[in-house]
């Protein structure tokens, strides 16, 4: 079974005095459908550093990386082949940059980019294991 590597970032920020954390929704998704940002690892690339690019690349926020949280892992079929995928996530707090102020290539895969308290996470993101890692960072950061 082919195998493939990627990392993506729990990026948060308090804003209010509430902790939140920043979310894409990827274009063709409908409204609401919120996942973290994430990509395949590059060569030469850790898979912190990825997580750290991916994070610039989908939200236009630098991120500072602070610990990893763990890995997601699952099966899904594409063109007929079984994919085994592992995607590892770092917990990141949010640095300079404005949320939804990405470059004009990344529109192709991101419609847009928002933030979300970081408590609410785990029940509006879309996917169980990044549901998972926001209730990870939600419990290091003493946020819920």
């Amino acid at each position: 079974m082919k195998r493939e590597f990627s990392a993506g970032g729990v990026l948060v920020r308090t804003l209010a005095g509430r902790l939140h954390v920043a979310a894409i929704r990827p274009q063709g998704k409908p409204a609401g459908t919120w996942l973290l940002p994430k990509g395949n690892i590059d060569p030469g690339e850790t898979p912190a550093e990825t997580a750290v690019r991916e994070v610039r690349e989908e939200t236009g926020l630098d991120g500072r990386l602070v610990e990893k949280l763990g890995d997601v892992k699952y099966v899904y079929t594409w063109d007929g082949e079984r994919i085994f995928k592992v995607v590892s996530f770092f917990l990141l707090r949010a640095g300079r940059g404005r949320i939804g102020a990405i470059e004009e290539e990344m529109r192709v895969e991101v419609a847009e980019a928002r933030w979300l308290p970081l408590d609410e996470a785990p029940r509006l993101l879309a996917y169980g294991g990044e549901r998972e890692m926001a209730a990870k960072a939600r419990d290091r950061l003493g946020a819920g």
